[in-house]
């Protein structure tokens, strides 16, 4: 049946692809959207200053970090729970949907700029996140189980619809948020989220039978599978009930201190009070307890496996150790970048530096938007008779893309002098994907390919050259005087330089490395340690007020200059011991 429905569904082609994949595409770029354009204003507006034109909550940058690494912590959770969700009952379309209508609630609760309703909103958002991030990727790998050659062509097609999602929704949220008031900048994204899950609704023709609720003989096939392709370790080494209990303990301790931070920074109410030793917070000691757990339990689940097995699971838990140190750092971006950009870069423009400014800016926005927009004519000529109310609803959210870029181009235009929005620096990793995923992946199919540890040393190094830049941008500066926009331009060139260093290590060497039996609990440790990272990120990035008025602003950028390049110089160094453990997997 399967074959059937993936040879029909190749009949419908857009630049060699399937229909349906640009269907997904675009549901991925306003979700992605809606997603980065809250995500960009939500430090931002906890923190700006209560009084003046475009009010704030003026949280401490610690109160906010806080809060938004729970939020971050956890979006990297909840989809392993989305996807077992998927697979057992919804299927992934039903998923998709499920996952959008929750967000755009999420959006729609925070635009009402209430602490209660921005706390339901969060939680909203979590949870669709949860829906919605692993089942996409799931349609995809259904609609190309047949023709796995076409597979990678696919992922570059749908990645660059994160890419452009990320870029729009970053844009124009936040001028919207910053220029006229922050509810509005949140509406607009639930309301592309809302149009966003529409069309993919209205789409369904288009898919037949992929992503539908799965069969009971389809998962009967799918455990069939499952059991040809564990080997007799796996076979061997079932989770034991002690196991279980262990996982139990240390989730709910990892989710208790995830809503415990926010909770006795903000509200007063420390859930591990009772725990606190000496001058020591109760929920660190929390912290190391449920480590303590997952270690063990991780040590003993790996010495049950042959030494090959547990040679290469060694490698995968050595690079995800190493990638908490790269997200630690690189998801400043979304707070302590966040607030330097705003508090102490200089982003008002005037005369010839105005107007160069104007011209690159219309440049970066109206070409890419010109581009997509071909893309969503060629989809509309090719599906016009099959799916005209979802390329109705596309054709929607394009007007409304362009007339905010033609009133935001004019609005910049008419001005004496410009204004950078913060926003607009965050744009800038995605235009750097962008502008350059095409050299690293003819690198990477090149003779010169560096191994997996290279990559990730060479990924946190790079990174660190760009905090090393700020760090010497911001040397010596005092409160009043702000440094030039170039410091932070260059500090997210080299950013996105290392996250492309580093991308094609990650979940790759997962699937590689680990068997069958043990891939869903791997999965799940790479996306903790990413949620860590993501975490730790927000906890340190919202220091950036405490440490520069201890020290200095210079001090808080070389901590992410110093510790990054420490780690990467590591991980090279291990290298040759990577390799043996990795048993000849390239």
């Amino acid at each position: 049946m399967s074959s059937v429905t993936s040879n029909d569904f190749f009949k419908s082609k857009v630049l060699g692809h399937p229909s349906g994949l640009f269907v997904l595409f675009f549901t991925e770029m306003w979700e992605r959207f809606s997603f980065y354009g809250m995500r960009v204003l939500l430090i931002n507006f906890l923190t700006a200053a209560a009084i003046g034109a475009n009010p704030g909550w003026e949280w401490s940058a610690e109160n906010a970090g806080a809060l938004f690494g729970t939020y971050a912590m956890l979006l990297y959770l909840t989809p392993i729970l989305g996807g077992i969700i998927a697979d057992k009952l919804t299927g992934y379309r039903w998923a998709v949907v499920i996952g959008s209508i929750i967000m755009t609630l999420g959006h729609a609760a925070m635009a009402i700029e209430t602490e209660f309703w921005l706390y339901v909103g969060l939680a909203l958002l979590v949870i669709g996140t949860g829906f919605f991030k692993p089942n996409m990727t799931s349609i995809i790998s259904e609609m190309y189980k047949d023709l796995p050659e076409k597979k990678d062509g696919a992922y570059t097609i749908f990645y660059m619809g994160v890419n452009a999602g990320a870029f729009f929704g970053m844009m124009l949220c936040g001028y919207l948020a910053e220029k006229v008031g922050w509810s509005w900048g949140f509406g607009l994204a639930g309301i592309f989220m809302l149009l966003g899950t529409l069309q993919f609704w209205l789409a369904k023709p288009l898919f037949g039978t992929i992503g539908d609720v799965p069969s009971k003989n389809g998962k009967e096939e799918a455990e069939v599978s499952a059991t040809e392709t564990s080997n007799d370790s796996d076979k061997t080494n079932p989770f034991t009930s002690l196991d279980k209990i262990l996982i139990a303990i240390a989730s709910v301790i990892g989710l208790g201190y995830a809503i415990n931070d926010p909770l006795s920074k903000i509200g007063g109410i420390d859930l591990f009070g009772a725990l606190k030793v000496g001058d020591f917070d109760g929920q660190y000691v929390a912290v190391l307890f449920g480590l303590a757990v997952f270690l063990f339990l991780t040590i003993s689940r790996i010495s049950r496996y042959t030494k090959i097995v547990r040679d290469r699971m060694i490698a995968v838990i050595i690079f995800a150790f190493f990638t908490v140190f790269f997200w630690m750092s690189f998801e400043q971006g979304a707070t302590s970048l966040i607030l330097f950009a705003r508090d102490n870069v200089d982003r008002v423009l005037t005369g010839n530096a105005q107007i160069i400014f104007n011209i690159v800016n219309t440049l970066l926005t109206v070409i890419p938007l010109l581009i997509i927009t071909w893309v969503l004519y060629l989809l509309g000529k090719e599906t016009g008779k099959r799916i005209p109310a979802s390329n109705f609803v596309l054709a929607i959210c394009f007007l409304g893309v362009w007339a905010l870029v033609g009133w935001m181009l004019y609005v910049e235009f008419s001005a004496e002098a410009s204004e950078i929005t913060v926003s607009w620096f965050s744009i800038l990793n995605s235009f750097f994907i962008i502008a350059f995923a095409n050299l690293f992946s003819k690198w990477w199919d090149s003779k010169y390919n560096p191994s997996a540890a290279v990559k990730y040393g060479l990924g946190l190094i790079i990174m660190a050259v760009g905090f090393g830049l700020l760090a010497f941008g911001a040397y010596g500066i005092t409160d009043g005087v702000k440094v030039s926009m170039v410091w932070l331009i260059l500090a997210y060139l080299f950013h996105t330089l290392g996250e492309l260093c580093l991308s094609p290590v990650g979940l790759s060497y997962v699937s590689k490395l680990v068997p069958a039996r043990m891939i869903a609990f791997m999965f799940g440790m790479w996306y903790l340690a990413i949620a860590i990272g993501n975490k730790l990120a927000a906890v340190l990035g919202g220091q950036i007020e405490n440490i520069t008025k201890e020290y200095s602003l210079s001090t808080f950028f070389l901590i992410f200059t110093i510790v990054p390049t420490i780690a990467g110089l590591l991980v090279i160094a291990l290298n040759p011991v990577i390799k043996k453990l990795m048993h000849g997997v390239k």
